[in-house]
């Protein structure tokens, strides 16, 4: 087997694009780990400033001196992303005065390579045949096997006109986000204004007289859910990556309707959530059945609200630090606030307009991420090219 054939192996590729050409890391980029510089959490607290300070998967801290100046890759040397390539970046790139710490890879542009190349091709791609393992779930990428990194390179010009094309997604992604967070700052508002200020003046009922406890077993024909903190309960089909499937029978899962609620042991971390299915979940849950007339949407934003986790799930939960849990009599005991009837609907029907284009926002966003990787896919292993006209332009 030839060495280009090896690489290509390595790399998990088919072909080497006309015009391109497989190399290594050593060979083709400049690895400068001689610009790292350790800086203790004590030590940053006395020198805040506003030059970023890198780990190998983000910004640290903020201090008041930089040791790096320019275009930049980074990519970790330790940690637990990656594991999940497709879900988080294996690389940060950089442009201007920052500094990385001990446990990110320096890399600088070179004739052959751009920083911003070396860190769109290996944003997520999947390296763990070359890592060494360092206990469970932890794995290190040291600088000798760094430079044996395989890559493939296309002519400078291609290389910028290739990053600039997916930067245009990345913009897409960040004004999203920002969006987004924009959003959701404003719904925290509303929900301070509608429910948290107006908590102490309502009637509080102790949750058992609001909901059933449902235990109802042996519907294996059921759609298996799942139980998430950011999206409610949702079939098992809609998360990404691998799911583990329940060894056995489910005769013991239970079945959850639409509108009913889910409560578990660490519900204490982000609230109850509520269920648009119909299916069966894991025997780990408590299913919650309205039996009085409520607006469940208000619940459904109440259950997840800060007030709710913080003033009245907190009171239910027992055990310290790795220990906690709810306990679900001492919940079904405790009293939560009950509106009258029409003042849940207002409020309910306010708050899912905010809630509704925050959704929307989040589809978007995932729209453009999943245009993104599918571009990837094609345009960093050459299947797709950018037109002639367009890379004679970064000449």
């Amino acid at each position: 087997m030839s060495r280009t054939q090896l690489l290509l192996k390595q790399a998990r590729l088919s072909s080497i694009p006309q015009g391109w050409n497989i190399s290594q890391i050593g060979k083709s980029c400049s690895i400068r780990n001689d610009l790292r510089k350790p800086i203790s959490v004590d030590e940053r607290s006395t020198i805040k400033g506003d030059y970023p300070y890198y780990g190998p998967t983000g910004i640290l801290d903020y201090i008041d001196e930089y040791l790096i100046d320019g275009e930049f890759a980074l990519i970790g040397e330790d940690g637990d992303h990656f594991l999940k390539p497709q879900e988080k970046s294996q690389t940060i790139y950089v442009k201007g005065r920052f500094n990385a710490n001990n446990h990110a890879h320096v890399i600088a542009s070179t004739q052959a390579c751009s920083a911003h190349w070396f860190a769109i091709f290996f944003k997520h791609r999947n390296i763990t045949d070359f890592l060494s393992r360092q206990g469970a779930n932890r794995y290190k990428l040291n600088k000798a096997t760094l430079e044996k990194l395989p890559i493939l390179l296309p002519p400078p010009p291609e290389q910028k006109a290739i990053a600039d094309l997916l930067s245009t997604w990345d913009e897409a992604i960040e004004k999203t986000e920002r969006l987004i967070q924009a959003k959701e700052a404003s719904l925290k508002g509303q929900i301070q204004k509608l429910i948290s200020q107006r908590c102490d003046s309502w009637p509080h009922v102790k949750p058992k007289k609001i909901f059933d406890t449902i235990t109802e077993k042996n519907f294996p024909e059921e759609e298996l859910l799942s139980v998430t903190q950011d999206r409610g309960v949702i079939p098992r089909s809609m998360l990404e990556g691998r799911v583990m499937s329940p060894d056995g029978t489910t005769a013991s899962y239970k079945l959850i309707k639409r509108g009913d609620f889910a409560i578990s042991l660490r519900s204490f971390q982000g609230g109850i959530e509520y269920s648009n299915y119909q299916g069966i979940i894991s025997p780990a849950y408590t299913v919650l059945r309205p039996k009085i007339e409520l607006n469940r949407d208000f619940y459904r934003l109440f259950f997840k609200s800060y007030i709710f986790i913080k003033k009245y799930l907190n009171l239910a939960v027992i055990g310290i630090r790795d220990g906690k849990q709810i306990s679900i009599p001492d919940f079904l005991s405790i009293k939560i606030p009950v509106p009258p009837i029409e003042e849940q609907k207002e409020i309910a029907e306010t708050l899912s307009v905010c809630q509704h284009e925050i959704n929307l926002l989040k589809q978007l966003a995932d729209k453009y991420k999943t245009q993104k990787r599918g571009l990837m896919q094609k345009m960093l292993t050459g299947e797709w090219r950018v037109k002639p006209e367009v890379v004679n332009q970064y000449e």
